[in-house]
């Protein structure tokens, strides 16, 4: 609290030396006209201090149960991002440049909101959840400056994870025991994927994981399972565009095993990942097509699937800290002086 509160108040507002001599003195009339502009904040736009000041986010409810520790200049330490501290003490509502508000957090109503915000303050609403998940929306009216979401035109975006170059990445297929796996939590039959997977099941084999299937797994048993299947199903909870989860980059990529997509159309997918990495259901006429394809396959055209990996290796983002942090790299690009009319029409789009 002390790094922040001495950050928050020596602002250049505040530490022009020898303004007391210079007044007490009593200089040219020109001086004091000059002067006035530093003895009164209220009179000077902070957004001409910017890129002097380092930018002050504060996070109105951690988006996660686990609330990490963000004291001190974390952005820098873990992301080597510059310029940027984090608070979640809101008595820093005042002198915030940034309020972030999570969805999740939002759901009680917005008389939990402040009531006013300060000039040049933006206010940022956050999911990671897709819009048949998100609820209670249509109240959100006329509030929020920018969004972070997955989705790729959010003012600020935070992927799942993505691809990144890397030069000496080599081709590591793990051992496979099986053909086919899938780790659910949250199995309803309405569900689209649980449609996909009851006909897939009828013409083969799946290994089936999760809480769903009263096998459930540690964080540490998850990849070391997925790798041992040649193809794993990531099938999204809903489709919606740009909504491609961990379940394509954690549970399938990262374990060296080849997804098998249900989700946006192809196209999309091919946006963030190459077209020969992964199959998607929609690839075939049937279900029937899909399974003969995958119990037919040989080593060789097994192995192309993998062809990513020589130039690439999957960075996987799940550390809200990162997140949060990621705004101060946006912040100079962003629009100013833009609210959401209805944010319930934007996200359903």
């Amino acid at each position: 609290d002390n790094q922040l509160g001495n950050m928050c108040w020596a602002s250049p507002l505040r530490a022009r030396p020898g303004m007391k001599a210079v007044l007490t003195a009593g200089v040219l009339v020109t001086t004091f006209w000059n002067l006035r502009h530093f003895l009164n904040p209220l009179e000077v736009s902070r957004e001409a201090f910017k890129h002097t000041e380092p930018l002050l986010v504060l996070v109105w409810e951690w988006p996660s149960k686990q609330v990490p520790n963000i004291s001190g200049d974390v952005c820098r330490e873990l992301y080597g991002i510059t310029g940027c501290w984090l608070t979640m003490e809101r008595r820093f509502l005042g002198q915030a440049d940034v309020v972030v508000f999570p969805h999740t957090r939002l759901q009680p109503g917005r008389d939990k909101l402040p009531k006013e915000r300060p000039p040049q303050q933006n206010w940022v609403w956050v999911s990671l959840e897709s819009p048949t998940n998100t609820k209670g929306l249509s109240r959100w009216k006329q509030t929020f400056n920018w969004v972070m979401t997955y989705r790729r035109d959010s003012d600020i975006f935070i992927p799942y994870g993505k691809l990144v170059p890397n030069q000496s990445a080599t081709v590591n297929i793990p051992a496979k025991t099986n053909l086919v796996s899938w780790v659910v939590s949250n199995y309803q039959r309405t569900q689209e994927r649980a449609k996909v997977y009851k006909n897939l099941s009828r013409h083969l084999h799946v290994n089936i994981y999760g809480k769903a299937n009263k096998k459930p797994l540690c964080k540490d048993c998850l990849l070391a399972t997925t790798s041992k299947s040649k193809f794993y199903l990531a099938f999204e909870n809903s489709i919606h565009q740009d909504y491609i989860t961990e379940k394509l980059w954690r549970n399938s990529l990262m374990a060296g095993t080849v997804p098998i997509v249900l989700g946006p159309p192809r196209a999309n997918y091919e946006q963030f990942i190459p077209a020969d990495s992964f199959i998607h259901v929609n690839d075939f006429a049937s279900l029937a097509e899909l399974a003969s394809f995958l119990q037919t396959m040989n080593a060789s055209r097994y192995r192309q699937f993998f062809t990513w990996q020589r130039g690439h290796s999957v960075k996987l983002y799940s550390d809200w800290t990162e997140r949060i942090c990621t705004i101060c790299s946006a912040y100079p690009s962003l629009r100013r002086g833009h609210l959401y009319p209805d944010l319930e029409t934007w996200f359903s789009s």
